[in-house]
């Protein structure tokens, strides 16, 4: 790996490679777009299609190895899922719901998560997308990317906010075969609730979520959850107001993440990249732009750990396909023009056709005051792990498939 020397936590600048390439690798399926949750269902996997065709005009998709995902099989879901709820998964059409209506409430889907032509082939896809960024990880590269993932709220045996299978669960697995410690970091608007409660009892996996808290789906995430048993303190939690701007958000964001690198010191880090956060999305009332929705990813990619960007959230699809674009590009290490070149999709970006949409004015609601205090709480959460756990290594498990170009 052709990595700088140093520690990390220094901004890349903003122009240009920052000296140190990344081997880059992106799983993409053409397919994935063409599943559909449904009339006025603000889930479109269409998203992930314009976010290719913007990495392919701007010339990026020619500075990464582009794979196809091995569609995950019964058995790679099953290292989490439960097996009745995969079999359920994979058997259910939109013609055959109507016989299995008590399954259907067992396992939370129906309004939200509803049944639609293709779904199981739909989780395989963007599961084996995850696992295989994973594995390509635990075999030399320096990022792997995978926007069609990140659907963090997905349980062991439930459908959850439009999220069937945890693909970011399945990953983090893929990556403690090699990794005797691994960070999952979430800046979608929502708490990762499925990932915090697969890992809440290790000491293994660290769970750091930035996202809306009170009277907002899921409910859960209140700065108080931090982990039980041999995880306690390795959740965290970072519960945010309406309005957070680019400056407040990184004040929090930095401070907290260095930190964590510091004291963790992850061999992996996940950073799922909901898109939801930004201003004037649909669902969401954050007021984050696009690049201080991506100095997020700017910020871990220096550290020099490996990492595995995926999706998530991201409801005003136009901005979605902006945000992923632009961030693929800081992984890269390039540093896109505003100007939008031409794309199958070019009227959805209009009437300025750019990269970069500003932010709005609405009220921030995050006080200074408030923001020092959930600070100075989390810092001093952290100071409890005083070192970075050990782990005896047993005989490791086989792995999953690899993707071929």
């Amino acid at each position: 790996m052709d990595i700088s020397a140093g520690g990390g936590g220094n901004s890349l600048p903003t122009t240009g490679a920052d000296g140190s390439k990344r081997r880059v690798c992106y799983f993409y399926d053409a397919e994935v777009g063409n599943y559909y949750y449904g009339q006025g269902h603000p889930m479109k996997p269409h998203r992930i299609r314009m976010t290719h065709a913007l990495l392919a005009h701007y010339g990026l998709l020619d500075e990464m190895q582009v794979l196809k995902p091995h569609p995950a099989r019964d058995r790679d879901l099953c290292r989490f899922h439960a097996d009745d709820y995969v079999s359920f998964l994979r058997s259910v059409t939109p013609e055959t719901q109507q016989d299995q209506i008590r399954a259907l409430k067992r396992f939370n889907v129906g309004e939200d998560c509803p049944v639609f032509d293709g779904l199981y082939s739909f989780c395989q896809t963007y599961a084996g997308g995850s696992v295989g960024g994973a594995v390509k990880l635990n075999h030399g590269h320096d990022i792997a990317i995978n926007w069609a993932g990140g659907l963090h709220h997905a349980k062991k045996c439930e459908a959850s906010g439009f999220c069937y299978v945890n693909d970011i669960v399945l990953a983090i697995l893929e990556l403690l075969k090699y990794h005797q410690r691994v960070l999952y970091v979430d800046i979608d608007i929502h708490h990762g609730d499925g990932v915090e409660e697969a890992f809440y009892t290790t000491d293994r996996v660290m769970t750091v979520s930035f996202h809306k808290f009170g009277d907002y789906f899921p409910g859960t995430g209140d700065i108080r959850d931090v982990g039980h048993s041999k995880g306690k303190y390795y959740s965290l939690n970072v519960p945010l107001d309406d309005g957070i701007d680019d400056e407040s958000y990184q004040s929090l964001f930095k401070p907290i993440m260095g930190k964590v690198m510091e004291i963790f010191r992850p061999g992996a880090v996940v950073l799922q990249c909901g898109a939801d956060s930004l201003s004037g999305d649909r669902l969401g009332c954050f007021n984050l732009s696009i690049k201080g929705h991506a100095e997020c990813v700017r910020f871990m990619r220096s550290f020099n750990v490996p990492v595995l960007l995926l999706g998530g959230g991201g409801y005003t699809i136009r901005n979605v396909a902006r945000c992923w674009c632009y961030e693929t590009g800081v992984a890269l290490g390039h540093e896109l023009t505003d100007k939008m070149p031409l794309n199958e999709y070019y009227e959805y970006f209009g009437p300025d056709y750019t990269l970069h949409v500003a932010p709005s004015n609405m009220e921030n609601k995050n006080t200074h005051r408030h923001l020092d205090e959930i600070r100075s709480r989390l810092l001093e959460n952290l100071t409890k792990l005083r070192h970075a756990p050990s782990v005896q290594f047993q005989e490791r498990p086989p792995e999953a498939e690899q993707p071929e170009p």
